[in-house]
């Protein structure tokens, strides 16, 4: 599965890194999310810049704490579970803005 389409790559050039610097969570879009299938870990893109072949993100993790920040689309891609799981994206994850109750407050 690609972790990025072209729609998705369109929608992160709109908000690109610090792009949501002060504004209430509820204004905040989520991008992308991805998930581990083999325990909990999830990652909700805010926003992504192109650094070199690469993507760097900003948004919250959820992984054995929930907390606000950035990490490589090359290290998602990288890991490796049983039977050689992947990091995948939601495929159907339409969006949605963050807030308080979800979490993603800022």
């Amino acid at each position: 599965m690609k972790l990025l389409t072209k729609e998705i790559t369109a929608r992160l050039e709109k908000s690109p890194l610090y792009s949501h610097d002060g504004q209430p969570a509820a204004n905040v879009p989520i991008v992308v999310k991805f998930f581990c299938p083999w325990n909990q870990w999830t990652w909700f893109a805010t926003e992504g810049e192109r650094e070199g072949a690469d993507w760097r993100f900003f948004g919250m993790v959820h992984g054995h704490e929930k907390e606000l920040g950035y990490f490589l689309l090359s290290e998602l891609a990288a890991v490796r579970g049983p039977g050689g799981l992947r990091i995948e994206r939601d495929m159907y994850f339409t969006g949605t803005l963050a807030d308080v109750s979800n979490g993603l407050s800022r």
